[in-house]
C-alpha cells in the first residue's frame, strides 16, 4: 500500500490538526464521512438545491475517487452533461483490510487539503 505518511504520530498529528480546522470552520465534528462529502461536493463544483439518497452516495464516490486517483488508484475520465465527473479505476487497486482503507482515505484526505486547497 502507498502512504504519504511514513510514521503514526505523524498521520495522527495531521489528521488531528485537519480535522480540528474542519470542525471549526462548519461549526460541528466532522467524522471521515462528512469530509469525504464536502470534498465531494467541491468536487462536483456545484452545490444542487437538494440530494436525494442516490446523489448523496455518488457525492461520496466522486470524492472516493478523487482521493484515490492521488495515489494512481483512479483516473480522471470526463464530466458528464450535468457537470458530474467520472473515474475509471485502474488495475492498481490494491486489496486491502477495512482498517488500511480507513488509513489510506484518511491520508489522501490530508493530502488533498495540503495540495489542493
Amino acid at each position: 500500500m502507498q502512504t504519504i505518511l511514513s510514521d503514526d504520530f505523524t498521520f495522527q498529528q495531521k489528521w488531528a490538526n485537519l480535522k480540528s480546522n474542519l470542525d471549526q470552520r462548519f461549526g460541528e465534528d466532522l467524522d471521515t464521512n462528512g469530509i469525504l462529502f464536502l470534498i465531494g461536493l467541491q468536487e462536483l463544483k456545484y452545490v444542487p438545491e437538494s440530494l436525494d439518497k442516490q446523489q448523496k452516495t455518488e457525492v461520496l464516490h466522486i470524492a472516493v475517487c478523487k482521493l484515490l486517483s492521488i495515489f494512481g488508484y483512479y483516473v480522471f475520465e470526463k464530466r458528464d452533461e450535468d457537470g458530474w465527473p467520472h473515474y475509471l479505476p485502474t488495475d492498481k487497486l490494491p486489496n486491502i483490510q477495512a482498517s488500511q482503507q480507513n488509513r489510506l482515505i484518511q491520508e489522501a484526505i490530508i493530502r488533498y487539503f495540503e495540495e489542493y486547497q
